[in-house]
């Protein structure tokens, strides 16, 4: 799990429009920090033993540095995302660089936020809904890719995807915050049999659930203490990196790499 990799790059990262509420165009990131962070969180993962690809991105595309919407990627497929309007001109990318490794590609059928709103957890597949995703795309990923599927409603758009708010440490292990989803998810979430972390507030806000977790080490921000401490006492390395300039368009460090090896759930076939 997350040990292969698709990256972008902050050539030209910016803020021109607001679909978030972290997004401000009187707030731009500064371009050489910026770069700097996403050079580190590439150098963390070829750290960790993770295979890093590489898609350039394009000028007309200030978002596409987070990769992790532009598909989901399972056993060989990628299903594209399909993103807000001003995020429209990143998809003919992900597509060509899908195909062009090989990955059958699909076109869903409704808005989609990629991997931001589909997280890989062992035979579940936790899925957003509600802000970026249609709720019907659930059962055209169940039918793709035989995960059992598991609504997860956020109650706001300060989570507007699930990454934000639900993060997977391994196939048995999930943090998240509970305060971030509606009831009804969050029971369904706690039914599930699998050990959760709670993670505050004050963590969660700071992006600290926008992480990457390989089962053995963890690619975290920096400035969430309490969570970083909690997975080390599990047994996991933890790399904490400063993503301040990243975040002013909304994103962290998943959001900046698209996972390319999420493994069919045990008993599916292709």
């Amino acid at each position: 799990m997350n040990r292969d990799v698709m990256m972008s790059d902050a050539a030209h990262f910016r803020i021109i429009y607001e679909i978030n509420p972290y997004m401000d165009t009187g707030c731009q990131p500064d371009a050489a920090l910026a770069a700097a962070e996403h050079k580190a969180i590439a150098a963390a993962h070829l750290a960790a033993g993770r295979t890093v690809r590489h898609m350039e991105s394009a000028p007309e595309c200030p978002d596409m540095v987070y990769t992790a919407n532009g598909a989901f990627v399972c056993d060989g497929r990628a299903v594209l995302g399909d993103p807000p309007a001003m995020r429209q001109a990143e998809i003919p990318y992900f597509r060509s660089w899908l195909k062009e490794n090989e990955f059958d590609v699909f076109d869903p059928p409704y808005d989609f936020s990629g991997q931001g709103d589909a997280l890989a957890c062992g035979r579940f597949l936790l899925a957003g809904y509600g802000r970026r995703t249609d709720r019907r795309m659930h059962g055209f990923l169940g039918d793709l890719y035989g995960h059992e599927v598991v609504p997860l409603r956020t109650v706001s758009e300060e989570w507007y995807d699930l990454d934000l708010a639900v993060a997977v440490i391994d196939e048995h292990t999930v943090a998240y915050h509970p305060e971030a989803l509606d009831p009804a998810s969050a029971g369904r979430l706690r039914g599930l049999g699998l050990e959760l972390v709670e993670v505050c507030a004050e963590d969660a806000r700071a992006f600290a659930l926008n992480l990457i977790s390989d089962g053995s080490t963890v690619t975290m921000t920096r400035g969430a203490p309490r969570l970083a401490a909690e997975l080390r006492e599990r047994g996991l390395a933890v790399e904490e990196l400063d993503t301040t300039e990243l975040r002013k368009g909304g994103g962290g460090v998943r959001c900046t790499a698209l996972t390319l090896d999420n493994p069919a759930p045990d008993g599916a076939t292709r």
